[in-house]
């Protein structure tokens, strides 16, 4: 796993500019901190810091293949989980090899196939490609959209990045926010493409990006397609089995440590459990991690999100699969700590919004990474197998917003609270939303004979997998590779999303629950307790201290009355809120708390111009 960033400027001997691809590849240091590498050739820059993972040695980036027309350049960040079978075909077709990496073969494929070599890919992956022969640079990014990745169009050529960041070190890209990317902010939809950043450009999940002389063009290669589901309930469940008995094979290759992240939820149990299972047969054991808060089990209220504490089942899982497990223990002093906070929104290049969640994940990943450089999530199975309580929401399914903000205010409160009269009346967030949803389900294909409850839940399915899937999978790729460790998501595999995608609704719930094929499709190696377990989201802290250190921090916050967040949110709303007792402090206004103290840490760091015209 890795960080890549680059410059084309057809006008422009990019020999010269060295100290500013310089600039941009540093930006990408906690996503390599193994290597770091430049190529510059004409027109075209390309830089690599590197995470090494698969052939140590032999990986290193920019990867180049002379070629009788000119050179053929790329820098890649992913993992190509068929490289073998790949590279085997490709040597077939007469490729030597000289190294045992997956970047090689991609390399290779696209001198093969082009940019139809993504077709062939089943993996994470972002990477781009100078080709010198045709003058033209192409940019390819998964289906899923687990690895980000950016570009900025110039005047003559395009920058880009696997983060905001790198483009940003560049004075070609200002630091402009719009009404629009606000709104971005604000309203928790995930438009496609969109970047926040003004002029700044999102490759979009299962897009080839391609830019030369005449400008840039893009093209999907792979979208989520609506097709006959023929199989019978037993047949699905076999299949499913099948598919995570090889994605997790798969995704179990590495040349350095590996772990799984364990929440004693269905998914990351059933991955972490048939990890043990294949580990086993080598005489490996595999080693599990699972956070929690200091006090949380014992002191656990149940909460219309959270029946019950993760960490019994954790342990449960962990003697079941006789797994190496540790827990990470994290206090409300870690979670509420300002520079915590500031990693992740330097993490993030945005004031995302998740709060304490955010907070822990980091810590999470930080202390995970003290031990081992890859670790297996269960990220993205509620969105493939449907196991959100708003699948199952009557006000959900009616349709007439995104599902998941239904009751999204009913539990964490409105965010345009927080705002000023004038900027909550300017983003409109509300409109915003509207809008946001129709272009969304316009994309959905409704299948021959489909009835109107069926096509309904395909939407919300449709919907998971297209919009609310993406903030999740960044938010993850961003905490952990901010400390250098790379999470794999076998559940995003995208034949498994496509074959569960078009098993109707009446499969996927069967037994009335959520997540009934992968509940079956693993039941023999689930401990029964997680088997009966109802679904718990990711943690969150349920410690007064931390709103109260909230409060403190925002206190220090009011003294500044000159500071530019206060564009943006209500003065007095903040001095009502930190002025709330603790017994007496929400849901709602501990998210507005961390909601102001994010953007104001984000205006610190990054300095963003506010463009509310």
């Amino acid at each position: 796993m890795c960080g890549i960033a680059g410059w084309i400027s057809y006008q422009r001997d990019l020999r010269t500019e060295q100290a500013a691809v310089d600039a941009m590849t540093e930006t990408m240091s906690c996503r390599g901190p193994d290597d770091r590498g430049t190529w510059i050739s004409g027109p075209a820059a390309l830089g690599h810091r590197r995470l090494a993972v698969i052939d140590l040695p032999g990986g290193r980036q920019p990867m180049s293949v002379d070629t009788p027309r000119g050179p053929v350049a790329m820098v890649y960040s992913g993992e190509a989980y068929n490289f073998t079978e790949l590279r085997g075909e490709l040597a077939a077709r007469g490729h030597r090899f000289s190294t045992g990496s997956d970047t090689e073969v991609v390399l290779r494929g696209y001198l093969e196939w082009g940019a139809a070599v993504a077709e062939r890919l089943n993996g994470m992956y972002s990477f781009a490609i100078w080709d010198d022969r045709e003058q033209r640079l192409v940019m390819i990014r998964d289906r899923m959209g687990i690895k980000p990745f950016y570009y900025h169009p110039t005047a003559d050529g395009v920058l880009f990045g696997s983060e905001p960041k790198a483009i940003l070190a560049h004075t070609l890209a200002g630091r402009t926010v719009t009404a629009d990317g606000l709104r971005e902010l604000f309203a928790f939809v995930k438009t496609p493409g969109h970047a926040v950043w003004e002029g700044m450009r999102e490759v979009e999940p299962g897009t080839v990006v391609t830019v030369e002389r005449g400008g840039i063009r893009t093209h999907t290669y792979w979208s989520l397609e609506t097709r006959p589901h023929t199989d019978g309930r037993q047949a699905t469940i076999a299949r499913v089995r099948e598919l995570m008995d090889d994605i997790v094979h798969r995704q179990l290759i590495a040349d350095v440590p590996l772990c799984t992240l364990l929440s004693g939820g269905l998914d990351s149990s059933a991955m972490t459990a048939l990890a043990a299972r294949r580990l086993a047969g080598t005489g490996e054991r595999v080693r599990s991690f699972a956070v929690d808060f200091v006090g949380r089990t014992e002191n656990f209220v149940a909460d219309d999100l959270r029946a019950t504490p993760d960490t019994p089942y954790v342990h449960d899982v962990a003697r079941a699969s006789g797994t190496d497990h540790q827990d990470i223990v994290l206090d409300s002093e870690q979670l509420a700590d300002p520079e915590v906070r500031a990693r992740v929104i330097r993490a993030r290049d945005l004031p995302a919004g998740f709060g304490d969640m955010d907070a822990s994940l980091y810590l999470l990943f930080k202390a995970i990474r003290e031990h081992s450089t890859v670790a297996l999530s269960g990220e993205s199975a509620d969105e493939v197998f449907g196991g959100y309580k708003q699948f199952f929401d009557p006000e959900a399914r009616k349709g007439r917003t995104f599902p998941w903000l239904v009751h999204f205010a009913e539990h964490f409160g409105e965010d345009e609270s927080i705002l000023t009269e004038p900027v909550g009346k300017l983003l409109d967030l509300d409109g915003y939303t509207r809008t946001g949803y129709a272009e969304a389900v316009a994309g959905v294909q409704r299948l021959d004979g489909e009835s109107d409850f069926e096509f309904r839940m395909r939407t919300i399915s449709y919907l998971h997998l297209t919009r609310f899937v993406r903030v999740l999978l960044d938010r993850k790729d961003r905490a952990s590779m901010a400390v250098g460790l790379e999470v794999r998501v076998p559940f995003c595999d995208h034949r498994l999303v496509e074959y569960v995608y078009n098993a109707p609704w009446a499969l996927k719930s069967f037994d009335g629950r959520e997540k009934s094929l992968l509940r079956e499709a693993t039941a023999d190696v689930l401990p029964r307790s997680v088997y009966d377990r109802v679904k718990s989201p990711y943690p969150s802290t349920q410690d007064p201290a931390y709103a109260v250190a909230l409060q403190r921090s925002l206190q220090d916050l009011l003294a500044a009355p000159a500071h530019p967040v206060f564009d943006i949110v209500s003065r007095d709303w903040l001095k009502r809120a930190v002025a709330i007792a603790s017994p007496q402090i929400t849901q709602a206004s501990r998210r507005g708390l961390e909601r102001t103290l994010d953007l104001a840490l984000w205006m610190d760091i990054y300095h963003p111009t506010l463009d509310l015209a």
